[in-house]
């Protein structure tokens, strides 16, 4: 029981954080041991590494996109201002 309470707990802490690692974004680093603490989990935890690999598919996909069609400037703009405002969001919940 305490032990899949503790996966669980695990398991919420890491998807809270997983697209911050992936984007390595550095106006938003994750602390060194975070990124230790996540790649740890990810190496062991099938849910939380299959979640990882989507986003990396849904990176890829969307860069391999941008790539064949121009966008427009300002809903690139738009995407980005609303994209950091869940982020703070999400940090200041967290």
């Amino acid at each position: 029981m305490i032990s899949a309470t503790r996966t669980m707990l695990t398991c919420h802490w890491s998807a809270r954080r997983i697209q911050r690692y992936l984007d390595a974004d550095p106006a938003a680093p994750l602390p060194p041991e975070q990124v230790h603490r996540l790649e740890s989990h990810l190496k062991t935890c099938e849910k939380c590494g299959a979640t990882a690999e989507d986003y990396r598919r849904l990176r890829r996909a969307l860069l391999l996109f941008a790539q064949r069609h121009a966008l427009d400037p300002a809903v690139l703009i738009r995407v980005r201002v609303r994209a950091r405002a869940e982020q703070l969001l999400s940090q200041n919940a967290g």
